[in-house]
Parts: C-alpha cells; sequence; structure tokens
C-alpha cells in the first residue's frame, strides 16, 4: 500500500486509540492522584510485531505480563470479537480489564467497539461485517494501565491502476439513484403472423410439368412456383383470342357498312345490323377476357403466347415457402392447395398468461422478448389478450407483433417475455453485471484509490439491468461493473481466503 494511502488510515488507528483511552479512563473506578499518576501507562503500539496464535485460534498481543487475544466468533451467529485475557499466559476473568477496538475500513468511517464480560470472553457491541478487511486498533486498561496495538487484516482487496483497468476494460460506475422496472416473465413461442399466410392453388385444373421451387425457399412477389399443362385454360384462351378476331372483323364491317349508308349506298338496316354484330362481339371478348382474369389471367399477355396449355403459377406475395404438396406428373383441380407462401417480415410471439398475472397484462404494454436457445431480442406491444382461459392448461395468450426484416425470428422459437408492470424509485442501485459471487457472498467490487474491495451487498428488486441495494453499499461509491469478472480472478490468483 503506498504512501499516500496509508496517511488517512493511520491518523484514523490513532484517533481511535485515543478515543479509547478516553473512555477506559472514563469508566476507570476512582483512584488516587498519586497511584493515578504512577500506573498509567502508554504502551508502544506494536502493528510491526510478529503475528502470534493464541490458545483461542485468535491473534495475541503482549507486553509485559499482559496479553489480549482477539477473536472474529462467526459460528452460528453474525461475525463479533471476542477478546480473551492473560496473565502471564494464564486466562484472567473477563472483568479484569477494559478494550476498546476501532476499526478503519476502505471508504467507511472508523467502527468503534466496546466490551462487556461474557464468561471467559469479553463480547464486543457490534457485528464485525463483511468482508474481515480493516485497520485494527486495541486499547486495553489493565490494573491501571493502559495498552494498545494495531494489526493489520486484509481479504478480498486488490490493487488495480487506471491504466490497467483501461487495458483490460472493466468499467467503473457509481452506485446511486435509480428507476427499477420489475418485469414480469412469461414463456412463449415464436409463430407466423397469420394474417401474412397466403395459400397458393392453380385456379385451373392441370398437370404439373415443372416445378422448380422447393420447401424453405424464399421469393418474391411474382417468381414462378410451378409450370401447368391445362386444357381447359387452352380453352379458355382460345376463346378470348377468337373472340378478339371476331371483334376486330365486326369492326371492320361496321365501319365500311357505316361509310356505305353515309354515301347512301346501302340501307340503313344493314348499317344497324353491323352495329349490332359489333356490340356482341365486344360483349363476347370482355367475357371471355373475365374468364381469364378470374384464374389470374392477364388477357393481353394471351396474345404472345406460343403454347396455349402451358401456364406458370406465380407468388402472389414475396415471403418463404412453408409448404409444398406438389410433384412433377400431379393433377390438380383448381382448389387444390399447392403451396403456402408466408410474409415473415413480422412474426407473433404468443406469451402464456397464468391466472395471477391476468390483472397485470393489459393490451398497449410494451414486451421485450428474448430467445432462450439464442442471442436474439426484440421489442413490440401486446396488441391482444384472449378473452377466455384455456379449459387443459389453464392459461391464456398474450400476442406481440415482432419486427422481422432480418429474418432472425423462426416460428417455433422457444422464447421469454418480459413486461415492464411498474415504475420503482430506489436511493441506491447497482447494475447487475456488476455482481459476481465470491465465497457465499453476492458482491460488487468498490474501487477505492488504486485498490478494488469486494463489498457483500443486500440486495431487493431489479428490473434485469439493475438491482436495488439494501445494505452493502452506499450512495455515490464507486464500483467495478462491466468486466467485474477480471477482478474476482485476480484475487483467485492472489489467494485470497476468507478469514473466518
Amino acid at each position: 500500500m503506498n504512501e499516500t494511502n496509508l496517511k488517512p488510515i493511520i491518523i484514523v488507528i490513532v484517533v481511535g486509540i485515543i478515543l479509547g483511552i478516553v473512555i477506559l479512563n472514563t469508566e476507570k473506578t476512582t483512584v488516587s492522584e498519586e497511584a493515578d499518576a504512577g500506573s498509567v501507562s502508554n504502551a508502544s503500539t506494536e502493528s510491526n510485531q510478529e503475528e502470534v496464535t493464541g490458545p483461542k485460534g485468535g491473534r495475541i498481543f503482549t507486553t509485559d505480563d499482559f496479553s489480549v487475544e482477539v477473536t472474529i466468533y462467526e459460528r452460528g451467529v453474525e461475525p463479533q470479537f471476542r477478546v480473551y485475557l492473560y496473565e502471564k499466559n494464564k486466562l484472567i476473568p473477563p472483568d479484569e480489564a477494559k478494550v476498546v477496538i476501532t476499526l478503519s475500513r476502505l471508504g467507511r468511517s472508523a467502527q468503534l467497539f466496546s466490551f462487556k464480560p461474557v464468561g471467559d470472553y469479553l463480547l464486543g457491541d457490534g457485528i464485525v461485517e463483511e468482508p474481515h478487511s480493516f485497520e485494527a486498533a486495541i486499547a486495553a486498561e489493565w490494573k491501571n494501565k493502559v495498552y494498545h496495538w494495531s494489526y493489520s487484516q486484509i481479504e478480498t482487496r486488490i490493487e488495480m491502476s487506471d491504466e490497467t483497468l483501461t487495458k483490460i476494460g472493466i468499467e467503473v460506475k457509481t452506485a446511486g439513484p435509480a428507476v427499477i422496472r420489475p418485469k414480469l416473465q412469461l414463456p412463449g413461442i415464436v409463430t407466423f403472423n397469420k394474417l401474412n399466410i397466403v395459400p397458393v392453388v392453380p385456379r385451373a385444373p392441370g398437370i404439373a410439368i415443372e416445378v422448380p421451387r422447393d420447401l424453405g425457399e424464399k421469393v418474391e412477389k411474382g417468381d414462378v412456383l410451378a409450370i401447368f399443362q391445362s386444357q381447359l385454360l387452352a380453352d379458355l384462351r382460345s376463346q378470348y383470342l377468337a373472340a378478339d378476331k371476331r371483334l376486330a372483323l365486326a369492326k371492320v364491317n361496321y365501319q365500311r357498312e357505316k361509310q356505305l349508308w353515309e354515301e347512301k349506298i346501302t340501307a340503313k338496316q344493314e348499317y344497324l345490323t353491323t352495329q349490332q354484330l359489333l356490340s356482341e362481339a365486344e360483349i363476347a371478348l370482355d367475357l371471355a377476357a373475365a374468364r381469364l382474369r378470374a384464374i389470374g389471367e392477364e388477357p393481353d399477355a394471351v396474345k404472345q403466347l406460343k403454347n396455349l396449355t402451358h401456364y406458370e403459377i406465380r407468388s402472389p406475395i414475396a415471403g418463404l415457402i412453408t409448404s409444398k404438396v406438389i410433384a412433377r406428373g400431379q393433377v390438380f383441380r383448381e382448389d387444390d392447395p399447392i403451396f403456402t407462401v408466408v410474409d415473415t417480415s413480422t412474426m407473433y410471439a404468443d406469451l402464456t398468461v397464468y391466472p395471477k398475472d391476468l390483472a397485470t397484462v393489459k393490451i398497449g404494454q410494451q414486451a421485450t422478448i428474448k430467445s432462450t436457445a439464442a442471442k436474439i431480442e426484440g421489442t413490440g406491444e401486446i396488441t391482444f389478450i384472449t378473452a377466455i382461459v384455456d379449459p387443459q392448461t389453464r392459461t391464456a395468450m398474450a400476442r406481440i407483433i415482432l419486427d422481422n426484416q432480418g429474418g432472425l425470428w423462426r416460428d417455433g422459437m422457444f422464447v421469454n417475455g418480459f413486461i415492464s408492470t411498474e415504475e420503482i424509485e430506489v436511493p441506491v442501485a447497482v447494475s447487475m453485471d456488476a455482481l459476481q459471487t465470491l465465497f457465499d457472498w453476492t458482491v460488487v467490487f468498490g474501487r477505492y484509490d488504486d485498490y478494488f474491495e469486494a463489498r457483500p451487498l443486500k440486495l431487493g428488486r431489479n428490473d434485469g439491468e439493475i438491482i436495488e441495494v439494501l445494505e452493502g453499499l452506499q450512495a455515490g461509491e464507486h464500483y467495478a461493473a462491466g468486466n467485474s469478472f477480471a477482478i474476482k480472478a485476480e484475487i483467485g490468483k492472489s489467494g485470497a481466503e476468507h478469514d473466518h
């Protein structure tokens, strides 16, 4: 630890020692001025003495014939200080001395512990919060003398410069107030938009002679799906061509008779007859054209055909071929389904809504849809909720329309839907990607100058992105967010262990 970081800790320790001495002296039984003047000793701080383990498994500190053993006990209880007293290495009653301990931690105010006798030890009056990483100052009064020691206990802490943070991509954020939008999670499945499903039928009976498209292919509007040979269509085309020629002939006769009648060469009756025949020819052509249009044929295109029996079945929309029941040589009626083409530019996400959630889910709510098997995510609005609960599953269905221009959503995909139901303001929150598991804690790594140290948290509500902090981190504290697992890995490499 560098000198700059040591200064505030040393100051806190000294203040703690002074405060402890003041408390001890305040609580001392009144003695004569002569005895007090000759017996109070301010033992030198022994922060550099070699660590010694006492009979109870704690740290033991000794000056002259007097020793204190400091332990942190946490079996079945919250972590607590227990202090044992010794004279010449023999355990003495806890009420023969008074002890205070001051702890200073990174980013925290100093914490002062007073003690009371319990059984054969002195029990601290507070919880020793995790992690047990601190600088401790001990002050003890025994036989009208005051002793003090100090020690360091470091765990789940690692030094990391700003340059290192940038290099490994660790993002540092600040804990503070936030608005949490808890999300109701519902399972669901992606299906085709039923309004975009188009069946394709021949519209004229015939034999399939070519089938160039396969199941699962994407097609554009107007692409040829199959080529048929149809005698009925040949007859209709022939009728149209014949009606067209008759109309042309009727026009010629009409124009000639009209001119002759105007020149007084022929009788009016002959002129009227040709006029009637022209009208009949026009009606016949219109009827033949209507029959062709009824089966999807453009009359004007018929005149360009070389083979009147062949006709092409084209896709009515751009989309995906989802069914194909046609093969070369098969005979079909005009209403037999041979293909199904689906426009997949939008899809349905049908979510299962349980009875307990029916009052929460409403039309118009925004929902986030996530695939359970792939990193695919989309958003949409609830457009429909079934009014009837399924008698078998006892659930209802809520439908969201998903944009699928990229083609990532596929029919049959299992998804989870997340619906925002309320907004909650909380005083302290952190990003959920900052959370890590360390030992048996859920932690974030607080940033203090050049150090990161684990901060076990008590957590509240979340919306999948941010989470409420009830205990363990204060507003304004910095913490590692993105790539925080790298800090956990570094702490693991350093061999850090939790001190019980």
